[in-house]
């Protein structure tokens, strides 16, 4: 239950009366009663006026979910209104504006989504992004910061109250998201000049023909934008005419997603091109469902979850398909393309979710936190990564998202190779693109950690994100050299163990698996320590890679077959993704998360089984095991007892650091 409170105070065009412009129930109300009116049909349960922010402060105090604060000078199309209350980004959201910061508004100052700064224009020194659009969704967990702002505000002070209480909220640390206004409409008015020359351009807007263009996404890569974005609102209009949900959608591109997968396994020249067909339009369906979520404004924890999950198994299933084809055709190599592919897109997209985490926290700090100087080579990076992300459309902007070698483009370059050639080409240059995409942007992120300088893992669940289990809490804590040289030297042991692993395969000696356990759990003495080292945010990715080169080595010397190896890493890298959203949206663990056993004890289990001649045995019967695991937290989490979304504390600037891609 969403409640609206429209806040009229210091606002003097909220009793100018309106026109007919689109948005009125009737010529002559009003402005404040119009958007009491707009706030209704935007969704909002019940909607108050306050007189004064001692009000506001008192219907704040006394609400039980989450609260709409609006001033009353505000003209927009009620889709805008819509899509503040709906916003899927964060619990606190804000309307943005790039009015004039005129009538003692609010500027603010965002990075990343986020608003960093609000306040007096002046004191944002030239460094404003906008203004305060007058109006903010405010989650349940930070009413009290609302109801302190609101307090708080000094009453004497000029204009609008809505400006002065969100100024406070932001001052209280509590973490806000920004909501731009695109091809829709909105303005703050100050008098009737301004009140009927936003009503024109109200007017002038079909809404839902903007709604419709709105629900691509702004910036998305080259492949989606100009092969992809370009028709499928039509289909998104179609499907929300047919009343499908988002996740329906997600279902069907599942099923094209396998059926490509089958016919890729299948081989032969029609079989490739009909299987390439079904992942372009499998990918058209995946871009879909969001849109077709944010037209309906369909949004659920559920739905952003599965869509999640969905992604991932779908390339996975490709991949496996692609796998099965090459060795039927008479490679090799084919499964073994088909793991390294697998486990080298993981450890990217592990890497993609820390990093984004990192640089969220970062831009809601001051600059240079922790010595890493203005003018340094990351800081460098940083403003050249700002001004090509500015230059939208430009050859350098479209270079720089193509070549981190995104979904889009990793759909069609193995739809064309398998295609044009046949499955072991597809997955080649899927790795050959990957591995030079995973160098480019892990040298680049690197030097930028170093210069943003968050200690992130220090405030969120390190151990849970690291996927610690019971036999890792009682290592003895090393606190130096530190987690995350423990991590990348026990990566490395594994590397080296596999290497003549992949030469010899059976003929390795099983018990050499003791000696790659033991340098593996060296990792397993960083649990307990510090994670507040600029490049600690690599520290689960390097455990993702550790375990599942282990769980490879595990199976080749025990004998497995290929296919048994790789169904094994595809679990694995379910349980590890359903963290990984869990991280993203500030989730707390998986109900019987405390029963996969941790890295360190699956790869102790499997260790042990292959020496006693049962590899193959123990990777099904652990693979199975913690399928069985995943599927009942899933139904656990979703359906039983769903787990409300835990916010994370705000920090205060310049004390430490806390969270994507």
């Amino acid at each position: 239950m969403t409640l609206a409170i429209v806040l009229a105070a210091g606002s003097p065009a909220a009793s100018l009366p309106t026109g007919s412009a689109g948005t009125s129930t009737g010529t002559g109300e009003s402005l404040a009663d119009r958007l009491v009116a707009q706030w209704h049909r935007a969704g909002v349960s019940e909607v108050r006026v306050a007189a004064d922010l001692d009000e506001l402060a008192d219907l704040a105090g006394a609400a039980n979910g989450p609260v709409v604060v609006s001033g009353a000078d505000l003209v927009a199309h009620t889709a805008v209104l819509r899509h503040l209350v709906t916003s899927p980004v964060g619990p606190t959201v804000a309307l943005v504006l790039t009015d004039p910061p005129t009538g003692g508004r609010t500027a603010v100052r965002e990075e990343r989504g986020q608003v960093v700064d609000a306040g007096p224009p002046e004191r944002l020194d030239g460094e404003a992004t906008g203004i305060f659009g007058g109006a903010v969704r405010v989650g349940r967990d930070d009413l009290p910061a609302l109801v302190a702002a609101a307090r708080a505000a000094a009453p004497g002070a000029t204009g609008p109250a809505v400006d002065r209480a969100f100024a406070g909220l932001t001052g209280q640390g509590a973490l806000v998201f920004a909501h731009r206004v695109r091809l829709l409409v909105a303005h703050r008015v100050d008098d009737a000049a301004g009140l009927a020359g936003a009503e024109a351009a109200v007017a002038a807007v079909d809404e839902d023909r903007a709604e419709l263009r709105l629900s691509v996404k702004e910036k998305d890569d080259f492949f989606t934008t100009y092969f992809v974005s370009t028709w499928s609102p039509y289909v998104t209009k179609a499907t929300a005419r047919l009343g499908l949900s988002p996740t329906a959608v997600t279902m069907v591109s599942v099923v094209f997603a396998v059926a490509a997968a089958a016919l890729f396994a299948t081989g032969g020249r029609p079989a490739l091109v009909a299987g390439a067909v079904l992942l372009y339009l499998g990918f058209v369906l995946d871009c879909v469902d969001g849109q077709l979520a944010r037209y309906t404004r369909n949004f659920s924890a559920w739905g952003g979850w599965l869509d999640t999950m969905a992604d991932r198994a779908k390339e996975y299933l490709v991949y496996a398909g692609l796998g099965l084809g090459a060795t039927q055709a008479g490679f090799r190599y084919g499964w073994a393309l088909a793991i390294a592919a697998m486990t080298l897109q993981t450890v990217r997209h592990m890497t993609d979710a820390w990093y984004g985490v990192l640089h969220d926290e970062a831009a809601r700090r001051p600059k240079n936190v922790g010595g890493g100087g203005a003018g340094g080579i990351g800081d460098r990076l940083n403003a050249a990564s700002n001004r090509v992300q500015a230059d939208s459309g430009s050859v350098s902007y479209w270079l720089k998202r193509t070549v981190v070698f995104p979904i889009g483009e990793r759909w069609a370059l193995i739809a064309l190779a398998a295609a044009l050639f046949d499955q072991r080409v597809a997955l080649i240059a899927a790795l050959t693109w990957g591995v030079l995409a995973f160098a480019y942007t892990g040298a680049l992120r690197t030097l930028r950690a170093r210069w943003m300088w968050v200690p992130v893992l220090d405030t969120v669940d390190a151990t849970l994100h690291r996927d610690d289990g019971p036999l890792a809490a009682r290592f003895p804590v090393a606190r130096h050299p530190g987690p995350l040289a423990l991590a990348m030297l026990a990566t490395s042991v594994v590397v080296v163990m596999l290497l003549p692993v992949l030469r010899y395969g059976e003929l390795w000696p099983t018990w050499v698996l003791l000696l790659g356990l033991a340098g593996l759990l060296v990792a397993a003495a960083g649990a307990g320590a510090a994670h507040n080292g600029p490049l600690d945010w690599l520290v689960p990715a390097a455990l993702r890679a550790a375990e599942y080169l282990f769980a490879i080595a595990v199976g080749v010397i025990g004998g497995a077959p290929a296919w048994l190896i790789f169904g094994y890493v595809f679990v694995l890298t379910l349980h590890h993704y359903d963290l990984v959203a869990r991280l993203e949206k500030r989730q707390p663990a998986p109900p019987l998360h405390a029963a996969t056993l941790g890295w360190e004890g699956r790869s102790a289990l499997l260790a042990l089984v292959a020496i006693a001649g049962f590899a193959s045995i123990g990777l099904a019967t652990l693979g199975i095991y913690l399928l069985v695991l995943f599927v009942a937290s899933v139904v656990l989490a979703w359906f039983v007892r769903p787990a409300r979304a835990v916010r994370v504390p705000a920090v205060p600037a310049g004390t430490g650091g806390r969270a994507t891609g």
